[in-house]
């Protein structure tokens, strides 16, 4: 991390680099559905290869980023990205579609955590909350475009132009990147045995803040797939149940800058902030199980809300507590604990609804999540706080 603030033309391609993969996520996977023209199965398979990919390589890849650098991965995956995409351009067949796609999600494996490295090599102590709210505002813009953007790209040319739009935006953030973005050498670090991995990612250090992050990503993936059924079950049309999850999304993309500054400014701490955002998010589920429109709108708010307080100042004590010399793997260590969130939240709610109604599986994730707000509301004290990242208590 640097002790001088990072002009921001250079942070700019980082947080384009969230933006591409947040809007090549969800926007091929909003349209899958309609376009690929395979059976449930299938198409559960393919939206699972971008996760899984991700799952399992971005520890990985940011192992690798503190080895070799952050700068040559982030370039590396995103020119990947770019190839991925492209080969459904070229070869339009299902059988490359499912290659495109894991494709895809090994790209976004490499270049998602390098991105986050980077922005805290980049970022000084005092500024670090606002550098992670910047990007994640434009992540959390990507979301929230990518179902609309690409409705309206496979409308007018199929899922081979949204396809051809991901490629084009992989050259042109690599190639921004590229010229933007300063070589930020390797550190030397001494050698780490799995024990020791083992013990640092057990570390509450690391442990509380991303934890708090995957209950997030959670929350905000049951609120995308199953405030809509919500909607639907009160007799909402798609317009109404469509706002809703935007109104989600953008709450989220508004809070985040906003909390990363009253993090710098010292106006909000790292544990009140994410017992706050867990105790938000946990009453946004449990408004979602109210019935009619009123539940399913407070209830996008202040899981908006709750997800947009937690992502900036996780990271930021992910970054604070970490050795330099190790940020691109408690990165891509983080981003796994988001992944399990994100593919976990839903199947907790679904197995619950299967069992009993759609109320009771948002009360049960409510409840996890409230478990992790008094955890962290319980904690004798917080994880280090880096100067400029607000006190601990």
């Amino acid at each position: 991390m640097t002790d001088r603030p990072v002009p921001a033309r250079r942070m700019w391609p980082l947080y384009a680099a969230g933006f591409t993969t947040a809007f090549g996520a969800h926007g091929i996977a909003a349209s899958l559905g309609a376009e690929a023209g395979v059976s449930l199965l299938a198409l559960g398979g393919l939206l699972a290869l971008y996760d899984g990919a991700e799952v399992l390589l971005k520890p990985v890849f940011g192992t690798l980023a503190d080895r070799v650098g952050a700068r040559p991965v982030l370039l590396g995956g995103l020119v990947a990205f770019a190839v991925a995409s492209a080969l459904y351009v070229v070869a339009d067949s299902p059988g490359w579609l499912w290659a495109a796609r894991l494709g895809q999600g090994a790209a976004a494996s490499a270049f998602s955590p390098s991105a986050s490295a980077l922005v805290a090599r980049l970022s000084p102590a005092a500024a670090r909350g606002r550098a992670f709210g910047g990007y994640g505002f434009y992540k959390s813009v990507g979301y929230t475009l990518g179902p609309l953007l690409g409705g309206v790209l496979v409308r007018v040319g199929g899922l081979r132009l949204l396809f051809a739009v991901l490629a084009v935006l992989g050259v042109a953030v690599a190639v921004w990147a590229a010229l933007a973005v300063p070589v930020v050498p390797p550190l030397p670090k001494a050698r780490q045995t799995l024990l020791d991995l083992a013990r640092r990612l057990a570390d509450p250090v690391f442990l509380a803040p991303t934890s708090a992050l995957a209950a997030a990503t959670a929350a905000l993936s049951v609120g995308v797939g199953f405030l809509p059924v919500s909607g639907r079950a009160a007799g909402l049309g798609t317009v109404a149940t469509g706002a809703a999850v935007s109104l989600l999304a953008a709450t989220a993309a508004l809070v985040q800058p906003r909390a990363g500054r009253a993090l710098d400014e010292g106006r909000l701490t790292t544990r009140t902030g994410l017992a706050a955002g867990l105790s938000a998010t946990a009453a946004g589920l449990a408004c979602a199980m109210l019935p009619g429109l009123t539940g399913i709108l407070v209830g996008a708010v202040l899981i908006g809300a709750g997800t947009g307080l937690i992502t900036p100042l996780g990271f930021a004590a992910l970054a604070g507590g970490t050795p330099v010399e190790r940020l691109g793997q408690t990165m891509g260590a983080a981003e796994l604990g988001r992944e399990l969130g994100d593919a976990g939240g839903p199947l907790l709610v679904a197995a619950v609804a299967s069992l009993a109604t759609l109320t009771y599986g948002y009360g049960a994730l409510a409840a996890l999540v409230g478990v992790g707000a008094v955890v962290a509301l319980a904690r004798r004290r917080a994880a280090p706080t880096a100067p400029g990242a607000g006190p601990e208590e």
